[in-house]
């Protein structure tokens, strides 16, 4: 309609005020039962339907159900926890989250599971501002886990700065071939490759213990990242040596290698022939790719 301009009021307050809704049984009209003990959370269909498809989804599949007294019983989520779900409640009511270090991955991965792109936004922006030596691994995890490529990038840039510690981590330890495998693509890491290469070993007998498989199956494509080539001849030399007892370097790693040296010639969209920033310098670097 001509001259017709929405006029914004007070939205903080208004969040502040529709908070009061959250988990408040008067005027509910539905609950749900969280998590493995059944904790009780009230909440308003007409709220959650407006903001999020996949519970119009479901209460719409209710109602299909035809039963008058379906509406009375209780959604059950078992495999959320409260404070999870009471997050999630709050942004569908105010469109802010109240976040913290332990629940911030899981709302990433409720967001994602309830189309809630905004939610997503925010979960990211938190873990991207409070990471940490410690968390950093689980922050990266989970952007591979749910493709978050932005929370990827700025953790993988974190970690770079901090890699030594980071690779120190427990965390390290217990991040997926995947994750592994893009954080040792990255130029930037602050580690010479043969250290890379001491944990990266380390990861692999963890793994291998943990998921009772073989040395050389848990390491054959982790192993495949690092870069070989930039270590000098005596060095892959004394690291066939150790490889004859649990085979844990594939032959075509230090074929690749053993090839670089011969031939002298550096192939620039090769990334195993490039630099690190932490990278202690070999007599050979003069032929490699920059």
């Amino acid at each position: 309609m001509a001259g017709e301009k929405v006029m914004k009021g007070q939205i903080l307050d208004f969040a502040v005020q529709m908070k009061k809704l959250v988990n408040n049984k008067e005027h509910s009209d539905i609950k749900f039962l969280i998590g493995p003990n059944r904790k009780p959370i009230y909440a308003h269909r007409a709220i959650l339907s407006a903001r999020c498809a996949v519970f119009k989804a479901m209460f719409a599949d209710q109602s299909q159900r035809g039963a008058s007294g379906d509406r009375e019983v209780p959604f059950v989520l078992s495999d959320m926890s409260p404070d999870v779900f009471l997050a999630m409640l709050e942004f569908l009511y105010t469109n802010c989250v109240t976040l913290t270090p332990k629940i911030a991955i899981d709302i990433l991965a409720t967001s994602l599971e309830y189309g809630l792109d905004e939610l997503r936004r925010l979960s990211s922006e938190f873990l991207v501002e409070n990471l940490s030596v410690q968390n950093a691994p689980e922050c990266l995890q989970a952007a591979v886990t749910y493709s978050q490529e932005e929370l990827r990038d700025h953790t993988i840039v974190f970690i770079d700065e901090h890699t030594e510690n980071v690779f120190k981590s427990k965390g390290f330890q217990e991040l997926s071939e995947d994750a592994l495998m893009e954080l040792l693509m990255s130029d930037g890491l602050q580690l010479d490759e043969m250290d890379i290469f001491n944990f990266v070993k380390d990861w692999v007998t963890v793994n291998a213990v943990v998921l009772n498989k073989s040395v050389s199956d848990v390491a054959r494509k982790v192993v495949s990242k690092v870069r070989l080539a930039l270590l000098a001849s005596s060095e892959i030399e004394e690291m066939e040596k150790d490889n004859k007892k649990d085979n844990l370097v594939p032959v075509e790693c230090f074929n690749n290698a053993w090839k670089f040296h011969a031939m002298k010639k550096p192939d620039a969209e090769n990334p195993l022939q490039k630099k690190r920033s932490g990278t202690m310098n070999r007599e050979h670097h003069s032929y490699l790719a920059h």
